[in-house]
Order: structure tokens, then sequence, then C-alpha cells
């Protein structure tokens, strides 16, 4: 089995697709209800959805990046705004916090071996 996507609630979807593909994403769906974007790395996918009513989004969406730190940078450059840049977090990641326009919180980082193997992995199988 394998993730295939994750869809995000968004309020505004021309504002929302704009400051994903400031992130960097690309697009391949467009439509005025349904966007979605694939990584420029990989062959994930992630897809915006346009809600009408009120909405509270609870996920914390990661986004991976060996070179968080000069990503940031590029990004703050074209006016991408964080609310946490770059730290050492306890459970041994890099990461830098943002909000996308719909008030989805979204982790941008880097966590190399430790992101599949930390040192307190465990696996546990049916």
């Amino acid at each position: 089995m394998n993730l295939n996507q994750i869809t995000l609630p968004v309020s505004d979807m021309p504002e929302a697709v704009s400051f994903y593909l400031k992130l960097g994403f690309i697009q391949i769906v467009d439509t005025p209800h349904y966007a979605r974007f694939q990584c420029p790395e990989g062959d994930a996918t992630f897809s915006l959805s346009l809600e009408t009513d009120e909405f509270s989004n609870g996920a914390v969406i990661y986004f991976e990046h060996e070179n968080l730190d000069e990503w940031v940078d590029e990004l703050e450059s074209r006016g991408v705004e964080f609310t946490q840049r770059p730290i050492d977090e306890r459970y041994l990641w890099r990461e830098a916090v943002l909000f996308d326009p719909s008030g989805n919180q979204i982790k941008l980082y880097w966590a190399g071996e430790n992101r599949l193997n930390p040192p307190w992995r465990v696996e546990h199988k049916y």
C-alpha cells in the first residue's frame, strides 16, 4: 500500500493555488473547485478542495527538502511568511512552520535518516 494524496480544504481557490505555486509545486489539475499538485521531486501529489462553509483543519502537512534552510530563504525572498524559521526539534527533525492562506498548517522539514529510522523506531505488524 502507498499513500496517494492528501486533500486540503481552502476558502479561496485562486489565492491558495497562487500560494502553492509560489512554494514550487506543479499544478496538474485546475478547476474552480478543485486543484491538484505534484511535488517537484518524486511522484507524491496533494490537492485543494474549495469549501464554502466555515471549516477548521487540524491536520499538519509536511513537505521534505534536503536543503531546508536554503529553501526557506528562497521562499522568504518570494514573500512567503513563516511563523517559525528552521530549528532543530527534539525528535531529530529540522522544521520551519507556515500557514497557507486558508489557515492550513504546513511544516517544511528535513529529517534525513531519522524520518524512517529514528533511534526509537518500532515495527508493529498485524
